[in-house]
């Protein structure tokens, strides 16, 4: 089925996360790249993500949006690739906890915060997520604790929250805190991960070239 694996992504998106995720998996993959406004609106796409929006991947006859849920999808369908704790496994739940943790108020709470919304005093019942210095001090816990979210060993549920903490040191909209700098060191220079930002960064660049 490795065959009928296509990725739809544009290199300055999400995507990379997938890319990421990909190449951990290793298995071969058909990448199309699509065009803000163009391609990734156009009917042939929307017919795959009504949103419009990447990344997505279509696995044989499986569509699957959304990063984190491609994530977990990716490691469950090529379980040969280790990226995720055996069902059954006690080390499963802090694996979705965190996967869906990262995908939820992180992804809230970062985007709020570089848009300028801050949850008004006494209404953080209200957010799903309370208020940003609560999920910062929940993302140091997370990653305080084991060299990697479900315990001792590297899964996908790193790809997906480690990306999240590495965009958010390197463009200032997480707090450089001395725990998400230890967390990310283990995982930025993984092969994986530099095979798929070399990826990414060379189409960027082709892109840059045709004007």
């Amino acid at each position: 089925m490795s065959d009928d694996l296509i990725f739809y992504t544009n290199p300055m998106s999400r995507g990379r996360i997938v890319r990421w995720m990909l190449e951990e998996v290793g298995v071969p993959y058909v990448t199309e790249s699509l065009d803000y406004g163009t391609t990734m609106k156009a009917p042939a796409y929307l017919a795959i993500n009504p949103m419009g929006k990447v990344p997505a991947i279509r696995h044989g006859s499986t569509v699957v949006t959304e990063g984190g849920a491609i994530c977990a999808y990716l490691a469950d369908a090529f379980p040969a690739a280790g990226l995720a704790p055996p069902l059954g496994d006690r080390r499963r739940g802090a694996y979705y906890r965190w996967m869906f943790f990262a995908a939820g108020p992180v992804e809230s709470a970062v985007t709020n915060k570089s848009l300028g919304f801050e949850v008004p005093a006494g209404r953080e019942l209200m957010a799903g997520y309370g208020s940003f210095a609560h999920v910062m001090d929940a993302l140091e816990i997370a990653v305080s604790g084991t060299p990697y979210i479900a315990g001792d060993r590297f899964s996908a549920a790193d790809v997906y929250f480690g990306s999240q903490i590495g965009w958010g040191l390197q463009f200032g909209t997480m707090e450089k805190r001395p725990a998400f700098e230890a967390y990310w060191s283990r995982l930025v220079d993984r092969p994986a991960a530099v095979r798929a930002r070399e990826i990414d960064d060379a189409l960027i660049a082709a892109q840059a070239a045709k004007g």
